[in-house]
């Protein structure tokens, strides 16, 4: 019998659907990615709340052996998988240790990936923002590139009333979704970093691209990179 709240993405990686939370008074949904290395072992990225049903159906896949912010917004239920599975480490994106200090962390993020998962896992820090660094991650072997804010790709009906009217002016409504514009604003006078960034993006030549909050990508992810990142 096949998972119920784990969704196959590709070879090797899952995406679990949670609750929405609020952010500004914007109901946002929830995504969180999940990779099975080689020895079993799981890197989960973005935790979303915990239910035991989810728990359930991961602890049928591997060992939770990786926990992982991709950036300092997407931090809220790290402290509960933490409890849950205490043997796991905990890394924080840059400036989320000092915005959780209620958190006891097992390293930062950096510019290039941990030993323990480098031969599966490439990741970045893509440069340039004055506001929000974010990592991005590329699964190597799926050829899958695994973002949380730096597109984000809603259906047209996810906002309601005057909302909806405004979202798409805000650059976050499929199928023309990329950073939101309060986001791209954070990047002035920093776009040459976030240019050599990108390069390296495309130098992976993903196929696919699994985002925090929308529709994701398959088998289009160069096409998605280059019309997404436009504005940089």
């Amino acid at each position: 019998m096949g998972n119920e709240y784990l969704i196959p993405f590709a070879k090797d990686i899952w995406i679990c659907e949670g609750l929405p939370v609020n952010f500004y008074g914007f109901d946002y949904p929830t995504r969180m990615t999940i990779i099975k290395l080689e020895n079993d072992e799981l890197f989960i990225h973005s935790p979303i709340a915990p239910t035991k049903e989810i728990l359930a159906e991961i602890d049928k896949l591997g060992e939770v052996a990786f926990l992982v912010s991709p950036n300092k917004i997407h931090h809220l239920f790290l402290g509960d998988w933490k409890k849950i599975y205490p043997k796991a480490k905990m890394f924080a994106s840059p400036g989320l240790k000092k915005k959780r200090n209620d958190l006891v962390f097992d390293g930062e993020l950096q510019n290039e990936p941990e030993e323990k998962w480098a031969k599966e896992i490439d990741q970045i820090i893509f440069a340039g923002s004055k506001a929000v660094s974010e990592v991005v991650f590329f699964h190597k072997s799926s050829k899958t590139l695994i973002l949380a804010d730096l597109i984000e790709n809603f259906e047209k009906d996810w906002f309601k009333g005057w909302k909806r009217i405004i979202m798409p002016f805000v650059g976050i409504i499929a199928p023309n979704g990329k950073a939101p514009i309060d986001f791209r604003l954070s990047f002035l006078g920093g776009k040459a970093k976030a240019k050599k960034s990108l390069a390296q993006m495309k130098a992976w030549q993903p196929e696919n691209i699994i985002i925090a909050h929308g529709i994701c990508f398959k088998g289009t992810g160069i096409k998605e990179l280059e019309r997404a990142f436009s504005w940089v």
